[in-house]
């Protein structure tokens, strides 16, 4: 799901920033009166960035990544994963891709945008039984919707970049996520039911969604 540089001219990257920033300022103050969302935010941030670094392949005109974006999700909750995104993608700039801060906004927008229609759209709504239980309907449909989501990104990213990208080349690149949506709820299911048993210790109360912990 990067955009490498030089795709993008700099009046888009700045565009980007822009949008990129107004969305996390819009859900700061939700994170601000939280402060057990910051020890969450934090641990989406590793984990996201561990699921990133165990695996990445350049396909077509970007990568295909393990994500991991609806364990993430499901067991830490919306606001920790939205800023987990972002704050990981700092970190891999940081420490293993320098050139990728050049499109940190960018490859921000590609997650949280798809992230915030799928919560707000399927997540939102689902109980805490449903969540607890995390049946293999309910995260396939999660993923497929949510990296739909990123591949659209990413296309529209490549569409209005510098130089035109055959649509051939996104297909392929879009395709490789088949392999995410249909291997992803198998780790879901297994992460998710393995965390459900310590739900009632201290640590689940702290670390998790209220969701998880709560269900009976």
């Amino acid at each position: 799901m990067h955009i490498e540089p030089g795709v993008l001219a700099q009046t888009k990257i700045l565009a980007a920033n822009v949008a990129a920033s107004g969305v996390l300022l819009a859900h700061l103050p939700a994170l601000a009166r939280r402060p057990a969302l910051w020890l969450r935010t934090l641990l989406a941030a590793v984990f996201f960035s561990l699921f990133m670094q165990s695996f990445h392949m350049a396909v077509g005109p970007s990568e295909l990544h393990f994500i991991g974006a609806m364990p993430i999700y499901l067991l830490l909750g919306y606001l920790p994963t939205l800023f987990g995104f972002a704050l990981g993608l700092a970190l891999q700039g940081l420490l293993f891709e320098p050139q990728d801060l050049l499109h940190l906004a960018v490859n921000t927008l590609s997650l949280v945008v798809p992230l915030t229609a799928v919560h707000f759209g399927i997540g939102r709504r689902l109980s805490a039984a449903q969540v607890s239980e995390a049946r293999v309907a309910t995260v396939l449909r999660l993923d497929a919707a949510y990296y739909a989501g990123v591949t659209a990104m990413v296309g529209f990213w490549l569409a209005i970049g510098q130089e035109a990208t055959p649509l051939a080349d996104w297909a392929r690149f879009a395709s490789s996520y088949l392999v995410l949506v249909a291997l992803e709820p198998v780790f879901t299911l297994l992460i998710v039911r393995a965390v459900r048993r310590w739900r009632e210790a201290g640590w689940a109360r702290a670390c998790l969604d209220e969701r998880l912990t709560a269900a009976a």
